[in-house]
């Protein structure tokens, strides 16, 4: 019987909640099972007492994973120093080394039993990729866990998978209960790819878990891979038996969701850097959005007029009326218009609004009152919020005074 069945038989039996554990225990004389460690490449971390397991892979630059080598990976982010603007996933002033790819492994969802058992990162070097993992042999030894990861880890900015609603508010909850031991959690910037992928992927997408996000657009498919809900189970079980066979192919699993954040930071940075787009006119549209957010007007505009070709209607007539927004704004009035008249005729989600900015132009930029009147009475026909309506009929009651004088 393999060992996932035996585990999936045992699940009902293993008790998820950790006894409370000793303030301080005795690094065992004899690992149980070391040689199957030893093989792994694993070595033994003791800090007052306590110990934690580590394990280091290096991966040359030309290593593929998915879509990009490493070395792809590492031109990508320098290529952010050439960027002009603000992005809220901006390496630039940063070197390739200053990104600190992570993710952990826990032993529940939340709350202060859960425990994080494994702590990974990668990182890129000039000659490659490394991967760093902290594993916990047993509860008691978070001292050694922290002390040796902190030591290890010298980074200026995170990048994660929802890491900054999961992953590091967990770390910040188990490093206050050995904080008088080891040095505090330095402060760092933060990428969380998790909302960039939905900002950019939901569209094509019913779940952005990252594994989903790998399959459809990294490239990349899992093969003998251990699902994350069963990492919890194998964890215990090794805790029980001692036995790292189960654990190994959660640091495995672990390694590739780390790997797989070097991918995707470098996809979505290409999709922001090289293109102004993406693969398809959606994705430019959404782009375009992200740029719009961030206040970079003029790559956001790119975005926007290169998805006005969209086939999409849907996508061309919100690329046409944040397009003409942005001309609006700057004061390219003449050019706003055709857009606004497009989008307004397409009676798509903007319609409306569409019809009322160009009421305002003929109003207050060309003193034009009687096509003020038509487009408000047009966007008062088909406007069915209440309170928008009752400001639409002001206005138009408003516009009637003037015609009348």
């Amino acid at each position: 019987m393999s060992l996932m069945k035996k585990l999936q038989r045992q699940k009902k039996h293993i008790v998820r909640e950790e006894k409370p554990a000793a303030a301080k225990v005795e690094a065992p004389k004899k690992i149980r099972h070391w040689e199957a460690w030893r093989a792994a490449g694993a070595e033994l971390f003791e800090f007052e007492g306590e110990y934690c397991i580590t394990r280091e892979t290096h991966y040359p630059l030309d290593t593929s994973h998915g879509l990009y080598t490493f070395r792809e990976a590492r031109k990508t982010m320098q290529q952010w120093a050439f960027f002009d603007g603000h992005h809220p996933l901006s390496a630039k002033g940063f070197q390739p080394s200053d990104l600190y790819f992570f993710d952990i492994e826990t032993t529940g969802l939340s709350g202060s039993g859960s425990v994080i058992f494994l702590l990974g990162t990668a990182r890129i070097q000039e000659d490659g990729v490394t991967v760093k993992q902290f594993f916990l042999p047993s509860p008691g030894n978070e001292a050694a866990l922290y002390a040796k990861f902190l030591q290890e880890t010298d980074y200026t900015t995170l990048v994660t998978y929802n890491g900054k609603s999961f992953d590091w508010p967990q770390v910040k909850s188990r490093h206050t209960f050995v904080r008088e031991r080891v040095p505090a959690l330095p402060a760092f910037g933060h990428f969380d790819l998790y909302h960039a992928s939905r900002r950019l992927f939901k569209h094509t997408m019913e779940s952005v878990k990252l594994v989903n996000v790998e399959k459809e657009h990294l490239g990349l498919q899992r093969i003998n891979d251990v699902p994350g809900h069963l990492a919890p189970i194998i964890y215990f079980d090794f805790v029980e038996r001692g036995d790292p066979e189960g654990v190994l192919q959660v640091m495995t699993h672990n390694e590739r969701d780390i790997l797989s954040l070097i991918t995707l930071y470098t996809h979505i940075s290409r999709l922001v850097l090289d293109d102004k787009g993406g693969s398809d006119d959606q994705t430019t549209l959404e782009v375009g959005k992200w740029f719009e957010a961030s206040g970079n007007r003029a790559a956001a505009k790119e975005s926007f007029q290169a998805a006005l070709g969209s086939s999409s209607d849907e996508v061309a007539l919100d690329a046409a009326f944040r397009l003409a927004m942005q001309l609006k704004r700057e004061q390219f009035f003449q050019e706003a218009v055709p857009l606004f008249v497009r989008v307004r005729e397409g009676e798509g989600k903007h319609s409306v609004e569409a019809a009322v900015e160009l009421a305002k132009l003929y109003e207050h930029k060309w003193k034009d009152i009687p096509l003020a009147v038509r487009e408000t009475e047009w966007a008062l026909q088909h406007q069915t919020n209440t309170a928008a309506k009752a400001a639409l009929t002001h206005r138009w009651q408003r516009l009637q005074k003037k015609l009348s004088k």
